[in-house]
C-alpha cells in the first residue's frame, strides 16, 4: 500500500521529535544521523531521505530550535519595567522546557561560530532580541519607571546580563537555583531603576 501524505507528515514529525531528544540529551556536538536513527529506532538510510548531508540535519535542528523557542509560553508582559522583567524571565532556564532550549542554544554556539553564514544569522537574531528589549526599555522610560538614558545601550546590557546568567545557571544549577536566578535579575533591574549618582565615583581631594 503506498504511503499517504498523512503518513509522510507523521514520519517527519517523528523525525523532528527524535532530533529534539538527541539535542536535549547531547547538544549539537552529539547530533549525528546515527544518533537520530537510534533514537527513532530506524536506519540511517531512512534518514538520508530527509537529511542527505550533515549540514541538512544541522539546518533542520536550528530551524526546529528556533520554532520551539518561539512557541514557548510567555509570561504576561504588563507595562513598563514589569514588561522588561517578563521578557528577561522568559529567557532564563526556569522551567524544564526553557532549560532544554537554553542547553541546546548554548551547545549551538560553537556550530554557529564555525560557519560565517550561521554566525551572521545568529548576530541578526540577537540584534532583533535587543531591538525588542530596547522598545520595552523606552516604554518604561516614558512611564517614568526607568531613568533617562540610551535605551539601546540599556537593552544591550540587559541582554548581556541575562545571557551570562543563563550560562552560569546551566553549568552550576546548584549555585543558581530558580529562586536565586529571579533574585539576581530583580537586583539587576533595581540598579537600572535607580537614577545614577550625580557625583559618580569622583573622590574629593583631601
Amino acid at each position: 500500500m503506498p504511503r499517504t501524505k498523512g503518513d509522510h507528515e507523521a514520519r517527519r514529525r517523528d523525525v523532528s521529535e527524535a532530533v529534539w531528544r538527541v539535542l536535549a540529551a547531547h547538544g549539537f556536538g552529539g547530533l549525528t544521523l546515527r544518533a537520530v536513527a537510534a533514537e527513532l529506532d530506524a536506519t540511517t538510510g531512512l534518514l538520508t531521505h530527509y537529511f542527505p548531508a550533515k549540514r541538512d540535519l544541522v539546518a533542520h535542528a536550528l530551524d526546529l530550535l528556533e520554532r520551539r523557542t518561539a512557541a514557548r509560553p510567555r509570561r504576561p508582559a504588563g507595562k513598563g519595567v514589569s514588561a522588561v522583567r517578563a521578557a528577561l524571565l522568559d529567557v532564563l532556564p526556569l522551567t524544564a522546557e526553557a532549560t532544554d532550549s537554553n542547553r541546546i542554544w548554548v551547545s549551538s554556539w560553537d556550530t554557529a561560530l564555525a560557519d560565517p553564514a550561521l554566525s551572521g544569522d545568529y548576530a541578526r537574531k540577537y540584534a532583533q532580541s535587543r531591538d525588542k528589549l530596547r522598545e520595552l526599555v523606552a516604554a518604561a522610560q516614558q512611564l517614568g519607571e526607568l531613568p533617562a538614558g540610551d535605551p539601546a545601550r540599556i537593552a544591550a546590557g540587559a541582554q548581556s546580563f541575562v545571557l551570562g546568567l543563563v550560562v552560569q545557571a546551566l553549568f552550576d544549577p546548584a549555585a543558581f537555583p530558580l529562586h536565586h536566578q529571579v533574585e539576581l535579575l530583580d537586583d539587576y533591574l533595581a540598579t537600572l531603576a535607580s537614577p545614577p549618582s550625580s557625583s559618580g565615583d569622583h573622590v574629593a581631594p583631601a
